[in-house]
């Protein structure tokens, strides 16, 4: 079985592709602080689920959050980098990509149903090199089934291929509190309101104003996580008041920060899976991000 769990840090197998399974899970065993999994790629598809805290998964072309009860997919053969914010747990799959038909082709967060969840955590129990033709094979087949069914959530941050939009894109980044009007942003990178909407709607589909709007969602879900009131959140991102800072979260997110959260705090923790005699390998390429 390939399940490991090392005080800060998550491990996963050196090299899962040469397993030869459809699919391999991996689960943690205890609760890791502020861990980083630099980028990296495998042949295998991967499903990283958050059991709780909040994972981020970054790709060339955006950002996916994780929240608690939600997994992230990232297909075969993307370069990606995964990392925790506090503490956090959370089990993984590495996929075939021919697993099953109809397996998502691109970088998504989907939420995870209680019957999915119980067959990730079931999975991770398995033997690395679990008997084919039984029971386990069985239930492999009923999580992909299930997988393919999931339902996706909006929370991605898609990051525009042009220099200039990145240069907007940092910048925002580096102070989500600024309030600066949109054509004042064109023209910090030598763009007009006009060229900066048209494409920004091209490369990421989102106007200026969503795109600023689901930055605020997932930096105030990660501090929502760690425990921060919503008036905290709401003052460091900029807004007079909680108010304000509620009605952009509910157009955004279709409801409240404390309706968001509660909907997942609420569903049940799993206890960790007994651990059976494996061997350990070691990730070098894991490490503790570094505070700016």
């Amino acid at each position: 079985m390939s399940r490991i769990a090392i005080t800060g840090q998550v491990v996963a197998p050196r090299d899962v592709d040469s397993v030869s399974r459809p699919v391999v899970a991996l689960g943690t065993t205890s609760v890791a602080k502020d861990w980083e999994n630099a980028r990296h790629q495998h042949r295998k598809a991967q499903l990283i689920y958050s059991v709780r805290g909040m994972l981020n998964c970054e790709v060339e072309d955006g950002v996916w959050i994780v929240p608690p009860q939600c997994a992230v997919w990232i297909p075969g053969d993307l370069p990606h980098a995964a990392r925790g914010a506090g503490e956090t747990e959370c089990y993984c799959l590495f996929v075939e990509p021919d697993a099953a038909p109809d397996l998502p082709t691109n970088c998504c967060t989907i939420s995870v149903s209680p019957l999915l969840r119980e067959l990730l955590l079931k999975a991770a129990g398995f033997p690395e090199l679990y008997p084919l033709g039984g029971r386990e094979e069985r239930l492999i087949a009923a999580l992909l089934d299930e997988l393919v069914c999931a339902p996706v959530e909006d929370l991605h941050l898609p990051m525009p291929r042009d220099l200039r939009l990145r240069r907007l894109a940092d910048m925002l980044l580096a102070d989500p509190t600024d309030k600066t009007a949109k054509a004042d942003w064109a023209h910090r990178i030598g763009m007009s309101e006009r060229s900066m909407s048209r494409l920004l709607q091209q490369q990421i589909g989102m106007s200026f104003g969503r795109w600023r709007r689901q930055l605020h969602v997932i930096l105030a879900l990660q501090r929502l996580t760690k425990g921060d009131s919503v008036q905290t959140v709401a003052l460091e991102l900029g807004y007079e008041n909680a108010s304000g800072f509620i009605t952009m979260f509910r157009k955004a997110a279709g409801k409240s920060p404390a309706r968001y959260l509660s909907d997942r705090m609420d569903s049940p923790v799993p206890a960790p899976v007994p651990a059976s005699p494996c061997r350990l390998h070691t990730a070098p390429e894991l490490r503790r991000p570094t505070k700016p």
